[in-house]
């Protein structure tokens, strides 16, 4: 098995279920963010904060592209998303700006949108070519215990930055519904969310659940069936994401370093490991077992499924 050099700030391309082969770009510490999520696949947020910074080097980020590029990768997307929330980056449009200087491959900006009513992040975001904002509250009751928010980020404020946002933006903007049964999943609720997200009028709604362990044990997913039940209640009428499905290449080996980058930032299975590194299922098996065997990768499954994350991740 190969140990070749790992990437410090690229991970993937990640198996992605809406974005199908998605080159990550991780600009911050793990796990640093603006809000804690109950669901997050990458566990409780442990720096939780609003002070933005430029947390890790754009030009090193630039180069390191720059590098995967020249060496032949390939992906559908360039998505900023992994350890936290991107725009808490000071040096969002940089790296976009540069991205785009480097390849043709159109990007994608994972965010909560909860730092949009600030300019300059709005019109660092608006350089993306796909944007999606995340809204799983319709109230600041519901906010705060779905999304648990760092001091300082107001209901009301995030939501009126989410309007600013898509009012100004000429992009592809895709609305993200993390639906937790038991939380935000009343009727009530949906309701009240139905009517906020028509407001943002965007291209599309996505609703996800917790097909990932969550970072709380308590979250559940919602079933496929109520999850198809809700999905009508939106304009437009929400997509319920899918699985990932690729044809799984023939490569049989990969380094052992390139999965690990990929578990440290979510969890995954075998199936998500093959796909995104377009490797054989036996070479991501393989190099699971292996990285297992060395404890840098425990196992674990969640409804129904093993799936393969890093030590306190």
């Amino acid at each position: 098995m190969q140990t070749g050099l790992a990437h410090k700030y690229l991970f993937g391309p990640v198996a992605s279920r809406r974005l199908g082969r998605s080159l990550g770009v991780d600009l911050l510490p793990f796990k640093t963010c603006t809000l804690d999520c109950v669901y997050c696949e990458c566990g409780r947020t442990t720096t939780l904060t609003t002070e933005r910074a430029a947390f890790v080097p754009v030009n090193d980020v630039l180069a390191e592209l720059a590098e995967w590029l020249k060496s032949g990768g390939t992906a559908d997307f360039i998505t900023l998303a992994g350890s936290g929330e991107p725009t808490l980056h000071t040096g969002l449009a940089e790296v976009l700006r540069g991205i785009r200087a480097l390849t043709n491959i159109p990007t994608c900006l994972l965010t909560n949108g909860t730092l949009f009513h600030l300019p300059e992040v709005r019109a660092a975001a608006a350089l993306a070519d796909v944007v999606v904002p995340s809204l799983d509250a319709p109230d600041p009751l519901t906010f705060a215990r779905i999304n648990r928010p760092a001091p300082g980020v107001d209901f009301d404020a995030y939501l009126q930055g989410l309007r600013t946002f898509a009012a100004e933006y000429r992009g592809a903007l895709w609305l993200e519904i993390f639906i937790v049964p038991g939380i935000n999943d009343s009727p009530e609720c949906i309701r009240a969310l139905a009517a906020q997200a028509a407001e943002l009028h965007p291209a599309k709604i996505q609703l996800n659940t917790a097909v990932r362990p969550p970072a709380e044990s308590f979250v559940r997913p919602a079933t496929p069936a109520q999850l198809a039940a809700i999905a009508p209640q939106f304009t437009p009428p929400a997509e319920v994401i899918a699985s990932f499905r690729a044809t799984l290449h023939e490569q049989t080996s990969v380094a052992l370093d390139e999965v690990l980058q990929l578990v440290r930032r979510r969890p995954c299975t075998v199936h998500d490991v093959a796909h995104g590194l377009s490797i054989s299922f036996s070479a991501a098996r393989a190099a699971l077992t292996e990285l297992s065997s060395r404890g840098a990768v425990i196992r674990e499954v969640h409804a129904g499924l093993e799936f393969y994350r890093a030590p306190g991740a």
